[in-house]
């Protein structure tokens, strides 16, 4: 496939990761096709042509298949038994069974450990008695969640070491979930996300890693350089990258981090996509992950993902919105130089939406996070951690 030679990406998924592939891949020369499955946000309208039916639609699956030259996804959730149809009519990047791992924890809890990849401690539990078994090893508490479609912290519960039988049967019955894992509960330092791209003749490369921020368990603040030290941050790309070519995986691959307050280095989850923490690549780096993906599923050679400027990432979300439809003044940014602004089209915003985010670069990391702080400030914002 070749740039301008009218191949087709289809795209599976609605939201604004896809968005930010389809702007990538159409300056690029190739045509794109997203099929949102239902999702109408507005997200997808930056693609040639958008299919808005749901993923169970057969006629829209023939037309899809019939439309694109390869597939990817945007998201994790979509339904395996779709993957498994697409990947069986044309290339899907990356493959089903790698999405199907990603997408459901206890599987990917399986390959990270029966691979060797450090991770915390976990157990997958089906009833209360369970539960309470594992919590008895663990006095600092625990982590409870659903065994698939998690994320943004979305199917999970903190639960303290001091809960007693009787509360976690309580907990278990209001959980509404048949089949979990259950983690111990980390003593976090910081998090860290690697963005790795691997093509199908094995060809790698990783970004500098970036150091993150959630805020209600939604990624709040990426930094880039990360203030950890150095042979940390290397360990995380190598392994980063060992878990890319462990899946064998084509695309773009987010692995996120824990640093834990005993010094280890761990993996808590895996994005088979772009990821939010990756959006500064954007404005600062030679080549964005959105790019990057694009290169990589359609056979051409990975881009540097060198860090041109220093970076900061704001998410900004849908609690900054006086109402659904009406969006902040953006005079804040918009005045400070160095400050890109980039907003998703989504048609109402509702609070813990991600509706945009903004990159901050400068010529220091610490410039960097003064112009973000800055920003927070005036948009009453809680201040960024030291």
């Amino acid at each position: 496939m070749n740039p301008g030679d009218g191949t087709w990406i289809g795209v599976l998924g609605g939201g604004q990761l896809g968005r930010m592939l389809a702007l990538e891949a159409r300056r690029m020369g190739f045509k794109v096709l997203k099929w949102t499955g239902g999702d109408t946000s507005g997200a997808a309208h930056t693609a040639d042509l958008v299919f808005e039916e749901p993923f169970d639609d057969e006629n829209a699956l023939s037309r899809f298949c019939e439309q694109v030259d390869v597939a990817t996804v945007e998201f994790e959730n979509v339904p395996r038994g779709l993957l498994e149809e697409v990947e069986s009519r044309m290339p899907l990047m990356p493959g089903s069974k790698v999405v199907a791992t990603c997408q459901h924890r206890e599987r990917e809890k399986k390959f990270l450990s029966s691979n060797g990849f450090p991770c915390a401690g976990f157990e997958l539990v089906t009833d209360a008695d369970q539960l309470t078994k594992f919590m008895g090893g663990m006095p600092t508490g625990v982590v409870l969640k659903t065994a698939e479609f998690g994320y943004d912290g979305k199917g999970q519960r903190m639960i303290s070491g001091e809960t007693d039988a009787a509360e976690l049967g309580e907990i278990w019955e209001t959980f509404d979930c048949d089949r979990a894992v259950v983690e111990e509960k980390i003593d976090l330092v910081a998090e860290l996300s690697v963005i790795v791209a691997r093509s199908g003749s094995g060809e790698v490369v990783c970004f500098d890693a970036a150091e993150n921020q959630h805020r209600n368990h939604i990624l709040d603040v990426s930094i880039v350089p990360a203030r950890l030290d150095d042979d940390l941050l290397r360990q995380a790309g190598e392994m980063a990258v060992e878990v890319a070519a462990a899946l064998d995986y084509i695309g773009v691959l987010g692995v996120e981090f824990f640093v834990s307050g005993d010094g280890r280095l761990l993996i808590n989850e895996l994005a088979p996509r772009p990821h939010n923490s990756g959006h500064h690549t954007l404005d600062a780096c030679a080549t964005s992950q959105f790019e990057q993906q694009a290169r990589a599923i359609t056979g051409l050679p990975l881009g540097s993902p060198q860090l041109v400027r220093p970076a900061v990432m704001l998410n900004l979300l849908g609690d900054l919105w006086p109402d659904p439809t009406t969006p902040p003044d953006w005079t804040p940014v918009l005045k400070t130089p160095g400050a890109a602004l980039h907003l998703y089209g989504k048609s109402e915003a509702r609070p813990g939406r991600k509706m945009g985010h903004v990159t901050f670069t400068a010529s220091t990391r610490d410039e960097a996070l003064r112009m973000a702080a800055k920003c927070r400030e005036q948009f009453g914002l809680p201040s960024i951690l030291s």
